[in-house]
């Protein structure tokens, strides 16, 4: 059974950086697509960045310069690091990888920019 276990989340200052990582286990699958999205209260999940089994990078416009994905083929890991964080990037913040029509998600990892 495929699982992605996200870690990394947790409270940090205005201006201040976090990592997350997830974790893919249960599976040999090389997933096409990999990505985190997050979801703050009261509002819809958002894509936040992805990236292809090639490599391509996309990112949402709120945190394009700041944010970075990246992935680790042989690991089976994705990982965000976010730099310049700001209070409206407080959310649960949830990896999912996709192989062809299906998609796999984590669990979530908390994130609050907060002084």
């Amino acid at each position: 059974q495929v699982q992605l276990v996200e870690s990394g989340g947790g409270l940090v200052q205005p201006g201040g950086s976090l990592r997350l990582s997830c974790a893919i286990s249960g599976t040999t699958f090389v997933f096409n697509a990999m990505y985190w999205y997050r979801q703050a209260p009261g509002k819809e999940r958002e894509l936040v960045a992805s990236i292809t089994i090639g490599g391509i990078t996309n990112y949402g416009d709120s945190v394009k310069g700041r944010f970075t994905i990246f992935r680790d083929n042989p690991k089976n890991t994705v990982s965000l690091q976010m730099n310049s964080l700001k209070p409206e990037d407080t959310a649960v913040y949830y990896c999912k990888a996709q192989r062809f029509s299906s998609n796999y998600w984590g669990q979530g990892t908390q994130v609050t920019v907060s002084s």
